[in-house]
Parts: C-alpha cells; sequence; structure tokens
C-alpha cells in the first residue's frame, strides 16, 4: 500500500471514530440550541426572564417565525454557498501548484 493510501485509509478511520463514538457515548443527551442555552443561562444569572432586544428581519416580514424546515433551509443553501467557494479556492491553488510544477519541469 503507498504512502498516500495508508494517509487516506487512517484519516478515514479516524472520521468514522469521531461521527460514531458519541452514539455510543452520549445515550440519553439531550440537544438544544445555542440561542435556548444563552438565554437559560441570562435567565439564572440576572434572576428575570432574559428578553430579546430586536426581532429578527425575516420575522418582521412575514409576522411569525420562520417554519423549522424554512429554516433548516437556508441553514443548507447557507452551508452550500460556502462549501462551493472553499472548494473553488481549492481547486485554484491545486491548479495553480500543478501549473508552476509543470514550469519547473520545463
Amino acid at each position: 500500500m503507498s504512502k498516500n493510501k495508508k494517509k487516506v485509509v487512517i484519516l478515514l478511520i479516524v472520521a468514522i471514530f469521531i461521527a460514531v463514538i458519541p452514539l455510543f457515548t452520549l445515550k440519553g443527551a439531550e440537544f438544544g440550541g445555542s440561542d435556548d442555552a444563552g438565554s437559560k443561562v441570562v435567565s439564572v444569572i440576572t434572576g428575570t426572564e432574559y428578553k430579546p432586544w430586536f426581532t429578527p428581519v425575516m420575522e418582521r416580514w412575514i409576522g411569525g417565525e420562520l417554519p423549522g424546515e424554512i429554516e433548516s433551509l437556508l441553514f443548507c443553501v447557507q452551508t452550500g454557498i460556502g462549501v462551493g467557494i472553499l472548494a473553488f479556492f481549492m481547486g485554484r491553488f491545486v491548479e495553480r501548484t500543478k501549473q508552476e510544477n509543470k514550469k519547473i519541469k520545463n
């Protein structure tokens, strides 16, 4: 097995462990959003109920809270745009390196 293949196999095994270990170690754990956790901490510290400073812009436009599916959709679109930008620049760096190596050989 080549050196690169060994690295890839090791990294895949590590990635699988990172994904699987929490499933067994965190049984019964509750996962909540950071907004909920932050408001609970503020309520505990101040002794009063947390009141947001402002209403999110999109909630003003539609006159209420966004449905969970729409929030998930917007999050996925944002993630896709970010991944696309990262992949674009990584591809440019790889191609630049290939071109520079080609110039050095010639």
